[in-house]
C-alpha cells in the first residue's frame, strides 16, 4: 500500500490535490475569486510535471464549461471550477453539460451574488443549479473538499448514471482556511477509481453521433425524463460510493445528511456548509443543559435527500432550518423544498426557517443557541422566514 500524506492544506488547494489524485486530463480554467488559488494549484502541478494534464486558458467561465464538455465527450476526464458570477457566466453550458450526460467534475467556491460587491459566501450561487441536472454536493471541511472530488467521479462516471457532479464549498471560511488533510494517492485509489482511460466517449470517429440536435417534441421530453430517472437512480449509488470510500479512508461517509445526535433529538437543526461547525458547539452547550437537540448536515443536495428528511420529520418534534440563501418572496430554498416534501409524505413536523450568513455575515455558536431558544419560547412561527443577524437581531420576512 502507498503511503499517505497528511498536509496542511486550504480547501482549495484540496480540490486541486484531488484532481491531481483522480488522474484529470484536461482542465479549462478562468480565474475568479475565491476559487483562483484552485487553478492556480493546479497549473503548478501540471508546470512541475507532478500533473499529466492539458491546461485551457479559456477567455471566459462561459469557453471553461464550453472546453470541459468538448473535451468530455471526447473520453477525457475533466475537471473545473469557478464561482459566484462565474458561475452565472457560465450558466448556459452547465445546462448543456448535464442534457449531454458529461461526467465533468466541477468545484463551485460559494460566493455572495452582487450587486453589491461582495466576494464572501453565502449559497445562492450554487443552489441556482438545483434543476439543472447536476449531482450537487457540499463540503463542511477541507478533508471533504477532498474526499467528495475524488467521490464524484466514481459517482459521475457510473454507466447508469453518466451525470455531472458539482462539488461546493464557502469561499474564505473554507477555501482560503488551513487544515490536515489525509491525502490518497492515485496509486491505492487505482481500484476505486479507473484509469480514466477507461471512460467510454460520447463522440466515436467509427460510431458518428450528433449532440444537442433538435429532435421532436416527444423525444426531447423522453430525453429528459431519462435525466430524471438517473437522478433518482443516483441515490443509492452515491450511498454505495460512499460506503466504498469508506473502506478506503475509515472516514464516516454514506450518508446524503450528515447527522449528529438526532437519535433521541426533539429538535433537529439542519444546516449546510462551514457554519456547521458551530451548530455542533452549540448543540454541545445545549444538550449539557439538558436540551434534546441534533444536527443534520446537508452533505447532498441532488438528488435530494427524500428518505433522509421523511425520517427526521418522523422521529423530531421539530426542524430548524438554516438557510445561508433566500428565494425572493418566498424564503430559504432548503426550508421550502423540506417544506413541499413533508407536503407530499402527509408530514405535520413544524418548520422553523432561519435566514442567515447571507454575504459572509457571522454566524456564531451562540447565534445557534440564539435561534434555537426563540423556537423554544415561541417568539417565531413556523411557515415563516425569519432574517437572523448575529447577536440576535430578527425580523419576520413576511
Amino acid at each position: 500500500m502507498a503511503k499517505r500524506k497528511k498536509l496542511i492544506l486550504s480547501g482549495n488547494y484540496a480540490a486541486a490535490y484531488a484532481a491531481k489524485e483522480a488522474r484529470v486530463e484536461v482542465i479549462p480554467i478562468y480565474p475568479i475569486t475565491p476559487q483562483t488559488t484552485v487553478v492556480e494549484k493546479l497549473v503548478e502541478f501540471v508546470e512541475s510535471g507532478e500533473m499529466n494534464a492539458e491546461i485551457i486558458h479559456a477567455d471566459s467561465e462561459h469557453s471553461a464549461m464550453a472546453a470541459a464538455i468538448g473535451a468530455s465527450a471526447a473520453g477525457a476526464r475533466v475537471f473545473t471550477a469557478t464561482a459566484s458570477h462565474g458561475l452565472l457566466y457560465m450558466y448556459e453550458m452547465v445546462w448543456w453539460a448535464a442534457n449531454a450526460r458529461l461526467p465533468i467534475v466541477a468545484g463551485f467556491v460559494t460566493r455572495a451574488i452582487g450587486p453589491p460587491w461582495n466576494i464572501w459566501s453565502d449559497h445562492n450561487d450554487f443552489l441556482s443549479m438545483r434543476d439543472c441536472g447536476w449531482i450537487l454536493m457540499f463540503a463542511s471541511n477541507a478533508q471533504e473538499v477532498f474526499d467528495l472530488i475524488i467521490q464524484a467521479y466514481k459517482i459521475a462516471e457510473n454507466p447508469d448514471i453518466r451525470l455531472p457532479v458539482g462539488v461546493a464549498w464557502d469561499g474564505f471560511e473554507i477555501s482560503h482556511s488551513y487544515e490536515p488533510v489525509e491525502v490518497i494517492s492515485h496509486e491505492e485509489l487505482s481500484n476505486f477509481l479507473p484509469d480514466p482511460r477507461n471512460i467510454k466517449p460520447i463522440l466515436d470517429v467509427n460510431n458518428p453521433v450528433t449532440i444537442g440536435n433538435v429532435p421532436i417534441a416527444k423525444d426531447h421530453m423522453k430525453y429528459r425524463h431519462s435525466i430524471w430517472i438517473s437522478m433518482e437512480r443516483a441515490r443509492s449509488v452515491i450511498r454505495k460510493v460512499m460506503e466504498e470510500y469508506n473502506s478506503i479512508s475509515g472516514r464516516n461517509y454514506g450518508k446524503l445528511l450528515d447527522e449528529y445526535r438526532t437519535i433521541d433529538a426533539d429538535t433537529i437543526i439542519v444546516t449546510m456548509g462551514a457554519i456547521s461547525g458551530d451548530a455542533k458547539m452549540a448543540i454541545n452547550k445545549l444538550r449539557e443543559k439538558g436540551e434534546r437537540v441534533g444536527l443534520a448536515r446537508i452533505r447532498v443536495i441532488r438528488p435530494f435527500p427524500i428518505s433522509e428528511f421523511i425520517r427526521l420529520g418522523k422521529i423530531a418534534n421539530r426542524l430548524i432550518i438554516i438557510d445561508r440563501n433566500f428565494s425572493s418572496g418566498f424564503g430559504g430554498i432548503v426550508a421550502n423544498e423540506v417544506r413541499a416534501l413533508f407536503y407530499e409524505y402527509y408530514i405535520d413536523t413544524p418548520i422553523y426557517n432561519f435566514l442567515t450568513g447571507l454575504a459572509g455575515t457571522e454566524v456564531s455558536s451562540g447565534d445557534f443557541t440564539n435561534m434555537y431558544m426563540l423556537v423554544k419560547e415561541r417568539k417565531v412561527k413556523p411557515l415563516r422566514a425569519y432574517w437572523y443577524y448575529h447577536g440576535g437581531e430578527y425580523y419576520d420576512f413576511t
